[in-house]
């Protein structure tokens, strides 16, 4: 059945801003000021110019070669009762670009056909789609299913299911086991050949989707770290995401989990000298490690310290920022899994705005720059502009139930690591510390008297690297021989940081292997 619609003729046109010239240019729509009267053109504020603003026709392409366009009608629909509704389950499809007669009706949605399909509204909205073969994957906040196209599946009565071709654009919906989807954080999601990665914030859960359906890769060894991490990850501002992108280069998914602290608050009269002392009007919530940004903040810096009385932060750059300026902290982590190794290998000291694989080479985006990572034109740890260490943490932990005392530390590697901190557990409330051990050049001097070079760090001994270890804790109740005076750390288990010291953070270093030499405290 036909329908009359009435139509409205007039002449359309809109009064474009130029930028501060007599000569009217165009510089895109910022609104029609007040004050405008007619068509004439005023001046804009602060402006001198009298022909700051001009008419612009109502056209798709008016003013991309500022041409004129004839005067005459134009036409436009009232629908005077609009009906829209936003189904945040349901997936709808257009009509197809025939390539043949070079046809598009991509924008053609026929409200006289089928054109919809929904999915169970019990388990979120859709978050992302993604096409794979002749499917499309549907993530929800809390599911993740499959949608057939062009095809159906058909069941017997015995419960098996064949695929046949059908004439419905988007078939059966099918969900994968496991109630997992990919809650409101679809940026975490990246995919490379059949396997699709993605994050479950509401389960606190990294998940990869393969052939063999859903495996929830957090839980190798890592179980303990995403529990926590995810379910701050969006903090105060609301703002926080779980970025993800494949690392064609080294074949790794990369997550980078950006604003989850719950400090991410304003501060407000900044009072910054050259130094790196920051004066704040509260410090409420701020730690040591959270990012500072702000107007004027150099990029990637961090609060080292916390002054709770005064009121003061030192940060790990020296800034100069004007007083009333608004200072953001949060914090970020970024982190790879590799499929090799089935483990999280190594955090990383970057934090992308946006990151992903084109052709052999891995990039991210950094205020509004685009970074290629691995390029052998810049030095090794050097991340959009700053130049950082190669750190490595673990534990030595054997027979964790004997309280024992290790006297060395040693190395297999290159030369360029150095101890920055050997810490023995010997209750929850005590601990045992090591001096820093320096590398085997930093810790190279001239004996005075003999005029041969002796090491204060490691040494080399048949291509081993190798070092005392010397106490530095304070005394505690019944010790009478304690700090330099005594060798070795007493505790059940050690945490040890060793990181490339400052002659070799650029180079490429090697480290095989880490041990120590213990003996059974007497203590």
């Amino acid at each position: 059945m036909a329908a009359t619609i009435e139509v409205k003729f007039f002449n359309s046109f809109l009064l474009k801003k130029t930028i501060k010239s007599s000569v009217p240019i165009w510089n895109g729509s910022t609104g029609v000021p007040e004050g405008v009267a007619g068509s004439n053109p005023v001046s804009a504020t602060g402006n001198s110019q009298d022909n700051s603003y001009y008419v612009e026709e109502a056209r798709i392409r008016g003013g991309y070669n500022n041409t004129n366009v004839s005067y005459g009608v134009r036409a436009y629909l009232v629908e005077d009762e609009p009906k829209s509704s936003i189904r945040f389950n349901s997936l709808i499809y257009s009509g197809i670009f025939n390539s043949r007669t070079g046809v598009n009706d991509t924008n053609v949605f026929s409200v006289g056909q089928d054109i919809t399909k929904s999915v169970d509204p019990a388990n979120g909205s859709i978050q992302k789609l993604y096409a794979e073969d002749t499917n499309l994957i549907v993530f929800q906040e809390r599911k993740v299913s499959r949608a057939l196209i062009d095809k159906d599946a058909i069941y017997s009565a015995e419960g098996g299911g064949s695929v046949t071709s059908s004439n419905l654009v988007i078939g059966q919906i099918i969900p994968y086991a496991g109630n997992f989807g990919i809650s409101k954080n679809p940026e975490s999601f990246a995919v490379y050949g059949y396997r699709k990665y993605f994050t479950d914030k509401n389960r606190n859960a990294v998940l990869r989707l393969s052939r063999d359906g859903m495996t929830e890769i957090s839980n190798y060894g890592m179980v303990d770290y995403f529990r926590d991490e995810l379910s701050t990850l969006d903090g105060v501002s609301s703002t926080g995401k779980a970025l993800g992108a494949w690392d064609i280069y080294n074949k790794q998914y990369v997550l980078s989990l950006q604003d989850k602290s719950q400090v991410a608050n304003s501060q407000t009269n900044a009072a910054v000298n050259n130094s790196k002392t920051i004066s704040l009007n509260s410090i409420t919530g701020i730690v040591p490690g959270l990012n500072v940004s702000g107007t004027g903040v150099k990029h990637n810096t961090a609060v080292v310290s916390v002054d709770v009385a005064n009121s003061d932060i030192v940060v790990s750059k020296n800034q100069t920022i004007s007083n009333n300026i608004d200072l953001t902290f949060t914090s970020y982590d970024t982190l790879s899994f590799d499929e090799a190794v089935l483990g999280w290998t190594s955090f990383f000291d970057y934090d992308p705005e946006q990151a992903f694989s084109l052709g052999s080479n891995y990039y991210s985006v950094k205020d509004g720059k685009l970074w290629q990572h691995y390029s052998t034109s810049v030095s090794r740890n050097n991340l959009y502009g700053v130049q950082y260490d190669s750190t490595v943490q673990f534990v030595f932990n054997p027979n964790p139930s004997t309280s024992k005392v290790f006297k060395t530390v040693n190395y297999e590697g290159s030369n360029g690591w150095e101890v920055t901190n050997f810490n023995a557990a010997r209750s929850f409330e005590l601990n045992d510390t090591a001096n820093p051990v320096l590398s085997f050049d930093d810790g190279a001097y001239v004996d005075p008297t003999y005029g041969v070079t002796l090491r204060a760090g490691f040494d080399n001994k048949e291509g081993k690297y190798y070092a005392n270890l010397v106490n530095s804790s304070p005394a505690t109740t019944g010790e009478v021989v304690f700090g330099a005076s005594m060798t070795g750390v007493k505790g059940y288990y050690s945490t040890v940081t060793i990181k490339s010291d400052s002659d070799n953070k650029s180079l490429p270093l090697e480290l095989f292997a880490v041990s120590s030499d213990y003996v059974t405290s007497a203590y």
